[in-house]
């Protein structure tokens, strides 16, 4: 009795500490500041024992990527490039080619994924669990190496998202990602309107 009472105390607050590493994450992301890594490592390392707990076990896995990829961020973002900017990795885009071939990719590992956990383990929601990590996996390589269209794919895997954390009791976690998808709407748009100005300011300097 007395683990469940500690278990039930400790989990809030863990879960609001990951929320407020998880929203500042976003926001500095979308203002492109690097200190959105370290914010990204500390609200991972929580929803990993988090996802675990609830059975939402391929977000677990997820977060552990995401660790990863905190550090992989840092590099890119910190890493000096020639041309504009050079203190960071440039803004880029992708074909809406590259973008489908990529959704039907993803989509057919999400099925497979999704078996598996279905056949295999006792996770809950096993298809939109492994659909939003394999996303979220594609999602968080391209916000390394700024692809503008990441925070597209995050509205949607944010949507999704909102319903498995309710569905599991994650109410502040659910709350958390409807302001997610308010921020990558507005990331897209910053990013968007500075690639635009950075293209147009190159084109200048050629003329």
């Amino acid at each position: 009795m007395e683990n469940i009472i500690h278990h039930y105390l400790t989990l809030p607050l863990l879960e609001v500490i990951a929320v407020i590493a998880s929203l500042l994450y976003v926001v500095l992301a979308a203002k492109k500041n690097i200190w959105c890594w370290p914010a990204a490592f500390i609200s991972t390392v929580i929803y990993t024992f988090l996802f675990y707990k609830f059975y939402l076990w391929m977000d677990s896995f997820l977060q552990v990527y995401y660790m990863g990829m905190a550090f992989y961020g840092w590099y890119c973002w910190n890493k000096p490039t020639e041309g504009f900017h050079s203190n960071s990795i440039q803004l880029k885009t992708y074909t809406v080619a590259t973008h489908l071939i990529s959704i039907v990719i993803l989509s057919i590992i999400s099925l497979g994924v999704g078996w598996f956990m279905d056949t295999y383990t006792p996770t809950d929601f096993p298809y939109l669990d492994s659909t939003t990590t394999v996303f979220s996996v594609f999602s968080t390589y391209l916000v390394a190496q700024k692809v503008i269209e990441n925070w597209l794919y995050w509205i949607v895997i944010d949507a999704v998202s909102i319903y498995l954390y309710v569905e599991k009791g994650l109410t502040p976690t659910a709350f958390l990602f409807a302001v997610f998808i308010l921020i990558a709407a507005y990331g897209y748009y910053i990013w968007r309107q500075e690639y635009k100005d950075d293209d147009m300011t190159h084109s200048e300097v050629l003329n």
